[in-house]
């Protein structure tokens, strides 16, 4: 392996690792600030007691999540200078606001939650789990803004340096690849947070632990499910047209579409393909598939791999443009028929629901307690389908990623840091998982008298942590 490569897995095995707690931490904490509402306009003692056990676990979550996001800030700056250099007039601007105004509100709010409790009245606190869950997602847009200017590079301007120069912020913001990718990172939180909650409350149902409080839960969270599920179906399929139209390359290494189809069918397994493979031996076939996914139409036109190949080596000169075939081809498929099934689980929640059953249903709580590390596969096959299909370009079309790497750092120095951050991220991983798992299996705390904020006297203690 080269020292690029190396370089690319250290940021590969960071960003993999950084991106489980992202969308836990979104989608948990627009779940905390439902259950937060609902106590705050029912009154009901049973949502106090899930805003707490709910928002303890986001709390965990985000502990460990802040420190992995900072590793991946410093990597710009250690291994891929040439980067930084070539677009940190353009990609600086996004990052600044999402560390001064979104990671600031987030953090500053969550704070101001985890203290607040009997100190601020109920209106005041409840306004700061919103401010924490609008801040989450304020951070995840400036850096999708930033990661989506990567796939399509839009608003800039190359000056007599050579470096990309932000002209216009706004086209930012208005690039179609930001737009449905940001849609569906908020709509892919939203999936992973109330699969966590339904399977915490469904193992909880389980053991008969305060079954009619997390009965509320597991409500919710299939309320929630049901309709983020569909719905980032179809913000992905629209997605996917648009990543046909601005990256092409992407989409046909994801169907391992080596030639130029019209219409084409969509392989739903294949053998082979891969990079060396032009002639996959294609099991299951469903005809117009392909062309409808990637174009909108029925007879849509797909180009093939080889084709692009030619067409990028006359635009760019010598080269080989193909990304990853085989990551491509199964990470669309994991995160595509992963999806399916949770949708499905879904449908089976709601129906249970409906039919006034769920919490009886054996069959369902079992699943979906184990249902919930399929979310966060989702996510990574939706990751690394978006990244490795922008290969060899770091930023479409501008800069390749062999020319964005430190030149003067040694490979021996990749090395001996990726082993150091597997090693700390492991232990980290261990840690926040023994933690939630700890947590989340803990039974309610007892009923507690109402918080009276508004009467709250104002003692001279510390504050201290609620929990």
């Amino acid at each position: 392996m080269s020292t690029v490569d190396w370089a690319r897995l250290q940021f590969a095995t960071t960003s993999i690792y950084h991106f489980l707690f992202v969308p836990l931490t979104i989608g948990l904490a627009f779940l905390t600030a439902l259950l937060q509402t609902r106590w705050h306009r029912s009154g009901e003692a049973a949502y106090l007691r899930l805003t707490r056990f709910f928002g303890t676990l986001l709390v965990i979550n985000v502990a460990v999540g802040v420190v992995t996001g900072l590793v991946q800030e410093f990597q710009f700056g250690t291994n891929w200078s040439g980067y930084s250099r070539f677009v940190g007039d353009v990609f600086g601007a996004p990052l600044a606001m999402e560390g001064l105004a979104a990671f600031f509100l987030e953090s500053v709010f969550l704070g101001l939650w985890i203290f607040g409790w009997n100190r601020l009245s109920r209106r005041v606190h409840l306004a700061t789990i919103w401010a924490v869950a609008v801040g989450s997602a304020l951070s995840a847009l400036f850096i999708m803004a930033a990661n989506s200017w990567m796939q399509h590079p839009v608003g800039y301007t190359l000056n007599s340096a050579g470096r990309a120069q932000l002209t216009d912020v706004w086209a930012l913001f208005t690039n179609p690849v930001f737009i449905w990718g940001y849609l569906q990172v908020i709509l892919a939180s939203l999936v992973v947070g109330s699969v966590v909650m339904l399977g915490v409350s469904a193992w909880h149902l389980r053991r008969l632990s305060s079954p009619d409080v997390f009965h509320r839960s597991a409500k919710i969270a299939v309320a929630v499910l049901l309709p983020a599920i569909l719905l980032a179906m179809v913000v992905g399929d629209e997605l996917g047209v648009i990543e046909a139209k601005y990256q092409p390359m992407k989409i046909a290494a994801a169907e391992a579409q080596w030639t130029t189809c019209q219409p084409c069918s969509f392989s739903m397994f294949q053998i082979g393909g891969g990079n060396g493979d032009h002639t996959p031996t294609k099991i299951i076939q469903i005809p117009h598939l392909l062309s409808l996914l990637a174009t909108n139409h029925w007879n849509g036109k797909v180009i093939g791999l080889d084709e692009l190949n030619a067409q990028y080596q006359q635009q760019y000169g010598p080269g080989n443009y193909v990304p990853n075939v085989f990551i491509q081809y199964w990470s669309m498929r994991v995160m595509a028929y992963l999806a399916v099934v949770v949708f499905l689980l879904a449908l089976w929640g709601a129906w249970l629901l409906w039919r006034r059953r769920l919490e009886r249903s054996r069959w369902f709580l079992r699943v979906a307690v184990w249902a919930i590390p399929v979310p966060f596969i989702i996510s990574i096959a939706g990751w690394m389908l978006t990244e490795n299909g922008r290969q060899p370009w770091i930023v479409q079309g501008l800069q390749l990623t062999k020319d964005a790497n430190s030149p003067t750092v040694g490979t021996a120095w990749i090395v001996t840091s990726l082993v150091v951050f597997v090693l700390l991220y492991a232990v980290m991983g261990i840690v926040d998982w023994w933690l939630m798992a700890r947590y989340a299996r803990r039974e309610l705390a007892p009923d507690e008298a109402e918080p009276a904020p508004e009467e709250a006297e104002q003692d001279s203690q510390a504050l201290e942590f609620i929990y």
